[in-house]
């Protein structure tokens, strides 16, 4: 088994910045992609962006060039940068995590999420 704790959300003002973490623990080698979701209120659950072990990486292509995703193996803790932050992406943050690569990954395990509130 494998547990997901994310951290880092709260409220931040339009234009600002946000970093989430999410630690795994348990039986990490099972884990060879990670990903960050998000789901805003009456809307359905998005992918935001994507890592496998080896580093690459996937986004979804609204958010590119805002949104960084990182993986530090050493700490086994996924990261999602997010800049010039709009009201628009305010949602839940959810941390998830599975076996498979960065393009196709099978996600078997799942945070409780982190709020992000962005205020205009």
């Amino acid at each position: 088994q494998v547990q997901l704790v994310e951290s880092g959300g709260g409220s931040v003002q339009s234009g600002g910045s946000q970093r989430l973490s999410c630690t795994a623990s348990g039986y990490t080698s099972s884990i060879h992609c990670m990903a960050w979701f998000r789901q805003a209120p009456g809307k359905e659950r998005e992918e935001v962006a994507v890592i496998g072990s080896d580093g690459n990486t996937r986004y979804t292509d609204s958010l590119k060039g805002r949104f960084t995703i990182s993986l530090d193996n050493a700490k086994n803790t996924l990261y999602l940068q997010m800049n010039s932050l709009k009201p628009e992406d305010t949602a839940m943050y959810y941390c998830a995590a599975g076996s498979g690569n960065w393009y196709f990954c099978v996600y078997n395990y799942w945070g409780q999420g982190t709020q992000v509130t962005v205020s205009s």
